[in-house]
């Protein structure tokens, strides 16, 4: 790695930190100032030191016994000088962990705040894994070097006092001994040098296993029911290798850089000590002065190591507040109106031209207009990858068009004020999500709904029946995905959400593809007394056929629109698909009645 990157590193580094230092100028300032009182106090133990030396041992031994008030002043200097020390070592690593772990959750707030900010289109274009890893490992490392900086900051104090303390009682013991700061200066440089580029990279695998880790968590049902546990294995280990031999290489660096950082002090110690025998022979140093600088010398080495240990953890800050950060300059293109829905009828909903893709260049949806009247049901009704779900995402205004317009009421939806289309419209998904909550709280999603009113939504979604029977009813946790509640139950719960919040428009995204035929056709027939337009992807004829009008598409375009007979009569490709299900069992019962005649036939 070359030594500009180093130094884009060590910016970079310290502009994450002034971040922090900006964000709790008090709490930073506090813990500095222990640090500093730790600092002061550990080379005020040195002087006690060298005056216990040189008032209470030396005389004692020169006479054969000590004096009471030498020895009780020596034992208060050493002891109060650690007591400070003391306090000072607990305000720096208390308030050094509230600034870190505050910075951390802000961190991690912020990063959940704008993953709710940003658009859908933007959420699909990233990894789950990796969002995951931005708002855990990734906010955890950008902060990282905070836990040492008060301690860092602080102990420079110690080490300017120690460094005057020593230029005081000898000045030429003091040039012997700071020749050891070049030879340490140069080490660190080259330690930050090897260990940046190993730092970064190991960081990285961090959020590359934890993206792995959650591809195979969220899919074990595939993954189960296909047999594949061992591959998904194989998949995480060699992502889990990587991060192993990355995390060794760190090792190895710090295995070589370390012993050697701690034993340039030392060997300065023994410098030091061979030059002040040499001087103190000569009469011109004390023992107690040789004691104290020797002492001091020693603590010399803490300062350096403790600059140390915040350079080592700039390089995965830097990596982890850059992939935070990201997010957090990221961008959408959901903007905001200032248009408000008023009525409370059942919503008039028109598609006009509207072109969608997801990626550039390949749209889904192509020149794409009909219309749902309110207070019907529409039914989008086309072959699999036609994008019905695109459609119910765009009306949704979970998604924006590339070109034409989305209208509720008249009103284009990028006109409308924020919260005024999730006040209005409710989306039931194709794949059903339901936290590990109550059943109440899976409903209500934290509004403030009377109980009177879950029960009405749970009726009107057929739902009523199974969740009176659960232990604790409303009550009853049901576990993480609903994983306690079969298929269509979860999918009646999904659209109990829905209606509870009694919207003007409903979508449902195959919302009702596990529920019983014929509970589906009494969840329908309930929501036509509703004050609601409902828009229904649907795949059953005896859905469909319950619909007031039907769209009909393909590759992305509308082919027919009309009743579901007139499309039966005039539309080949809506009549192959919708009766490919009926077809589909005749055959087959007219394939057993000819293996049974065959049986019969036979001698």
């Amino acid at each position: 790695m070359p030594p500009k990157v180093s130094t884009a590193v060590m910016r970079q580094g310290l502009r994450v930190i002034g971040l922090a230092v900006k964000a709790e100028k008090g709490v930073f300032a506090a813990a500095v100032v222990a640090s500093g009182i730790y600092g002061v106090m550990t080379v005020a133990s040195s002087w006690a030191l060298g005056w216990a030396t040189e008032h209470a041992m030396l005389p004692a031994f020169e006479s054969g016994h000590a004096t009471t008030g030498a020895l009780v002043t020596a034992a208060l200097l050493i002891v109060g000088a650690a007591a400070f020390k003391a306090l000072g070592i607990m305000g720096r690593r208390i308030l050094a962990g509230v600034m870190q772990f505050r910075m951390q959750a802000r961190s991690r707030r912020d990063v959940t705040k704008q993953y709710l900010r940003l658009p859908l289109a933007w959420h699909h274009r990233h990894p789950t894994g990796q969002l995951l890893s931005n708002a855990s490992s990734d906010a955890e490392a950008a902060w990282a070097p905070l836990a040492p900086l008060p301690m860092a900051v602080g102990v420079i104090v110690m080490l300017v006092a120690a460094a005057v303390a020593i230029l005081i009682t000898d000045p030429v013991l003091a040039l012997v001994g700071f020749l050891i700061f070049p030879a340490i200066a140069l080490l660190n440089f080259a330690y930050q040098r090897r260990l940046s580029p190993l730092a970064m990279r190991a960081q990285q695998l961090r959020a590359e296993v934890s993206e792995v880790a959650h591809e195979s968590f969220d899919g074990a049902l595939v993954v189960k029911t296909l047999g594949r546990e061992d591959a998904e294995a194989a998949r995480f280990q060699v992502r889990a290798d990587e991060l192993r031999d990355a995390n060794i290489g760190v090792g190895r660096v710090r295995g070589l850089f370390d012993p050697l950082l701690e034993a340039l002090p030392t060997l300065g110690v023994l410098v030091v000590l061979l030059a002040g025998s040499l001087r103190l022979e000569q009469g011109r140093l004390s023992a107690g002065e040789l004691v104290q600088v020797a002492y001091l010398f020693t603590l010399l080495a803490f300062p350096i190591r403790a600059l140390g240990w915040v350079l080592s953890e700039l390089p995965r800050s830097v990596v982890g507040w850059t992939r935070v950060n990201d997010v957090l300059q990221a961008t959408g293109s959901m903007t905001y109106g200032t248009h408000t829905l008023t009525s409370a009828d059942p919503a008039r909903v028109a598609v006009w031209d509207v072109t969608y893709g997801y990626d550039p260049g390949a749209p889904v949806l192509h020149d794409m207009t009909f219309e749902a009247l309110p207070g019907r049901t529409l039914a989008v009704v086309g072959p699999t990858g036609s994008g019905k779900s695109t459609v119910t995402q765009l009306i949704g205004r979970l998604i924006d068009p590339d070109r034409g317009a989305i209208y509720v009421d008249g009103a284009d939806l990028r006109d409308l004020a924020r919260g005024q289309v999730s006040d209005s419209v409710a989306v039931v998904a194709q794949q059903t999500f339901l936290f590990d909550d109550t059943v109440r709280g899976n409903v209500t999603l934290g509004r403030d709904v009377s109980d009177e009113r879950v029960w009405a939504a749970l009726r009107l979604a057929q739902a009523e029946g199974f969740v009176s029977g659960l232990p604790q009813v409303l009550d009853t946790r049901i576990g993480e995905r609903g994983a306690t509640l079969s298929g269509g139950q979860r999918q009646r719960l999904a659209l109990a959400r829905a209606l509870v919040r009694e919207p003007r428009l409903l979508i449902l995204d195959d919302a009702t593809s596990s529920v019983d035929p014929q509970v589906e056709k009494r969840i329908l027939y309930g929501l036509r007394d509703q004050q609601s337009t409902v828009i229904v992807v649907a795949y059953r004829m005896a859905t469909i056929a319950l619909a007031d009008d039907v769209v009909y598409i393909e590759h992305g375009r509308v082919i027919d629109r009309g009743t579901h007979e007139r499309l039966l009569e005039r539309c080949e490709g809506y009549r192959n698909l919708v009766t490919a299900y009926e077809r589909d069992e005749a055959e087959r019962a007219a394939l057993l009645a000819d293996e049974e005649d065959e049986e019969v036939v036979a001698p």
